[in-house]
């Protein structure tokens, strides 16, 4: 049995226990929090039996195996690393680090402690891109990708108050980009693999964060666009284009409508069948790389996105 502890207790960390209880072999045995009362709270409302506020105790108890780090996306480098020097597995919310070479480091010093590093995008390991990857060879030479996560944040409202919430504070590495920009960055990677380069930029709002954006992707055949967005909101599809067809998706984060078109005029859709809650998919996939599955493959893809990401923001420095 895996034992895990979850940093933070946010929604997204109460997602992802509520995955963990629908995958064997693993458990969550501890909830930390600063806040004591935080903790005991969050434990006692998702049933698990422990809560702490020692972090670095915690970690050396020898009563986890891993944890999940589902705090700030800014403090994530420094308790990634605590964790890892404890010899403990660690599972972090997207994004891993606000830089590639913050990543690459502590990918290095997993490898070099024997333990594993994994970023969770819950997107790339549901079923229905495992769909689209399979239609891929049907529509011929891909030509032309375009993906998009826009989704009006209700802490904007807060923003526009003239409060900066941490999902836009640029010192938490805040902004649309690391919040939901990853997630069409993610699929293009996942598809098809590291482009050759990355332009783009982004809308800044008051807090200096940003709040939508768009980057163009080259690959060497086709280009890939990407949009992302917190301070609105859009339901297109996504499409991949090739010459023989067309692929549509209806979710990036959570593919389940699929419609293939080709260019004799044939037109199929299908349903995919998946979990309402799709971190079920990373969990199971990061108990299998604790159980010896090679992770190099998820953590390159991790580190291609975190790279485009850093080409976005640069353009915009």
């Amino acid at each position: 049995m895996i034992r895990l502890a979850t940093i933070g207790t946010s929604g997204i960390t109460e997602r992802f226990a509520d995955a963990v209880v629908d995958v064997d072999g693993i458990r969550i045995d501890v909830a930390y929090s600063r806040d004591a009362a935080r903790a005991r709270a969050f434990a006692d409302r998702l049933g698990i039996a422990g809560a702490t506020t020692d972090l670095a105790a915690l970690l050396r108890s020898g009563e986890i195996d891993a944890v999940y780090v589902g705090s700030p996306n800014g403090a994530h480098a420094a308790q990634v690393r605590d964790a890892i020097d404890a010899g403990i597995h660690v599972f972090v919310e997207k994004p891993a680090t606000p830089t590639a070479g913050e990543f690459a480091d502590l990918v290095g010093a997993a490898r070099d402690r024997g333990v594993v590093v994994f970023e969770g995008m819950r997107n790339v390991y549901d079923p229905g891109m495992a769909q689209v990857a399979a239609l891929l060879p049907r529509i011929g030479r891909v030509r032309l990708v375009s993906f998009g996560q826009s989704q009006y944040s209700a802490r904007y409202d807060l923003v526009l108050a003239g409060e900066t919430p941490n999902i836009f504070d640029p010192a938490l590495a805040g902004g649309a980009l690391f919040d939901l920009g990853v997630y069409p960055l993610s699929a293009v990677v996942h598809l098809f693999g590291a482009p050759a380069s990355v332009t783009g930029s982004t809308v800044a709002v008051a807090t200096g964060a940003d709040g939508a954006g768009a980057a163009l992707l080259t690959y060497p055949e086709f280009v890939a666009q990407v949009s992302f967005s917190k301070i609105g909101f859009s339901h297109r599809p996504n499409e991949i284009q090739g010459e023989l067809g067309t692929i549509e998706i209806d979710e990036i984060t959570r593919p389940r409508e699929i419609a293939l078109s080709l260019r004799d005029g044939t037109r199929t859709a299908e349903h995919v069948d998946g979990a309402e809650n799709n971190m079920v998919y990373e969990v199971a996939r990061f108990a299998d790389l604790i159980r010896g599955d090679d992770p190099t493959p998820d953590q390159e893809r991790s580190l291609a996105v975190l790279r485009a990401v850093e080409a976005i923001h640069r353009k915009d420095a």
